[in-house]
């Protein structure tokens, strides 16, 4: 297959940017996939190169895009092909790089997945041996490539699949890991690693599928010395995207399941009716929780998630943080607005434990997808399965005040102990009307008179409610605070010297 074939295929729906008659003749040995900002290592002559550009920014210099272009001229590779998805575009300063260094560069459309671009060169995935022309080139020997489809076919364990992968180099330490740092599978050789340590080898291991999203990637991770072909690595890694492709496959299994529980207790009227003695909403809980692989008895934790952009679907990112709390069963969902939900059971340990778990976790998974800010949720502790639509409740509000606090934050509800954590929670609207109903007139903020009154009030209140104090923060003479306060109470019919007022007012100041 030569580059220029690539042009021919409708389905791939590519766009030439830049390359001549001479460069579109190359001959196509294979397909690498990277973001690597230095791939050189990893390529192999007569490659194409698909990277979706995540190693460039608008803020680098030219000099970024000029030596990743470089190390595929020095690699040989025959290709670039730039998806569009990360940038909305191929940017211009790469067009210029591959015309410097002479490297034929394509554009991959949003709709057109790098696997159906690898799937084209090698006619198909691996574990279908069958379809491959018997002269295609291979790094791993034939008895191995066949022990590996029959592993996958017996259901495997990744660390048997792993050990045998790499049997032949010696069976050095070797690791498949997860976007945050779990990991999946690793040789006998390889020492355990935090999910910390995991996830900061990231930028070094080649990914496992081009096509997973930022939540559900899988990486190949050689950290010593080895003399690997690349081709032996992308070919382990199309094992372990198989791999992955089955356990994905037993997920969605459970998601109808789920998605009953979720239903229940999101349904109207099943709160403290759900419970012992309530037989006929009792039952289809019970038989929920039994579907779904959870005990029919507490403790439980709930867990609400959110990604901060449009569209995005938290489910991903929130099963992939749940695979890390060990000692703990769970089941997951998708709600609206893209928000998802877990019941998470205790086996062993305490439910406390899954607090500090998941704040230690939620920095990795905003690593996962920088561009994105991920929100969650928890509620606290429901002892039996009566009280899991409160924990619902609780994980959703805990989840809209960390939506308020924004930087990527996880809100346990157990945390919101002051008046201002508290009305975070509070949806928009809700505080909105809140504000203009407690306050009256001086919810019109247009008015300069208004504005300063409110500056007053606002003062006054942070000064529990001192003349002098406040006064001397805003350099005024008391009499003219007092004139001031006694306006505000005129306009919004509450006493200052009320300490239901002064929160009534304070909580409209906060819903502002």
């Amino acid at each position: 297959m030569h580059v220029e074939d690539l042009l021919r295929l409708e389905s791939l729906d590519l766009t030439l940017l830049w390359g001549g008659p001479p460069l579109l003749a190359r001959e196509i040995s294979g397909v690498t996939a990277t973001d690597l900002e230095e791939p050189g290592r990893f390529l192999q002559r007569g490659e194409i190169v698909l990277s979706g550009l995540v190693w460039w920014s608008a803020a680098d210099e030219e000099g970024t895009a000029d030596r990743f272009v470089a190390a595929l001229r020095d690699a040989g590779a025959a290709a670039l092909l730039a998806g569009e998805e990360t940038h909305g575009t191929v940017p211009e300063v790469l067009v210029h790089a591959c015309r410097r260094h002479g490297i034929a560069l394509f554009s991959v459309p949003v709709h057109t997945s790098f696997r159906a671009i690898t799937d084209t060169v090698y006619l198909r995935q691996w574990g279908d041996l069958s379809r491959r022309p018997a002269a295609a080139p291979y790094a791993l020997p034939e008895n191995v490539r066949g022990e590996l489809s029959r592993l996958l076919a017996d259901g495997a364990d990744p660390d048997t699949l792993l050990t045998r992968a790499v049997d032949r180099l010696g069976t050095p330490p070797c690791y498949v890991l997860s976007a945050t740092g779990r990991t999946i599978a690793r040789t006998p050789g390889a020492r355990a690693l935090s999910a910390a340590e995991a996830a900061g080898r990231l930028k070094a291991a080649l990914r496992v599928d081009p096509d997973a999203s930022p939540y559900g990637q899988w990486f190949l991770h050689l950290p010593g010395v080895v003399e690997v072909p690349p081709r032996m690595l992308h070919e382990i890694a199309e094992v372990f995207a198989q791999y992955r492709q089955g356990v994905l496959r037993r997920e969605a299994a459970v998601r109808g399941p789920a998605a009953e529980l979720l239903g229940l207790l999101d349904a109207p009227g099943s709160g403290s009716g759900i419970g012992a003695g309530s037989g006929s909403r009792s039952a289809p809980l019970a038989a929920a929780l039994r579907a779904c692989g959870l005990p029919e008895h507490g403790p439980y934790t709930v867990v609400a998630v959110s990604l901060g952009a449009a569209g995005a679907d938290g489910a991903e990112a929130l099963g992939e943080v749940l695979r890390h709390l060990a000692g703990h069963r769970s089941v997951m969902g998708s709600l609206a607005g893209g928000r998802a939900a877990a019941v998470i059971a205790t086996d062993s340990g305490s439910p406390e434990d899954v607090v500090p778990a998941l704040k230690e976790l939620w920095p990795t998974l905003h690593a996962c997808d920088e561009a994105v800010l991920p929100y969650g949720g928890i509620s606290t502790t429901a002892v039996t399965p009566a009280e899991l639509n409160g924990a619902l409740v609780q994980a959703r509000y805990a989840l809209t005040a960390a939506e308020r606090a924004g930087s990527a934050n996880l809100t346990a509800i157990e945390g919101l102990t002051t008046l201002e954590a508290l009305l975070a929670g509070v949806p928009t609207d809700v505080r909105t009307a809140f504000g203009i109903h407690a306050l009256g007139p001086l919810a019109d903020a247009t008015n300069p008179s208004h504005r300063m009154l409110l500056e007053t009030l606002d003062t006054f209140l942070a000064h529990n409610g001192s003349w002098a104090r406040t006064a001397e923060a805003l350099h005024l003479h008391v009499n003219t605070v007092h004139y001031r306060i006694q306006r505000v109470e005129l306009l919004t019919g509450r006493d200052l010297a009320r300490l239901d007022h002064k929160l009534d007012l304070k909580a409209a100041l906060l819903c502002r």
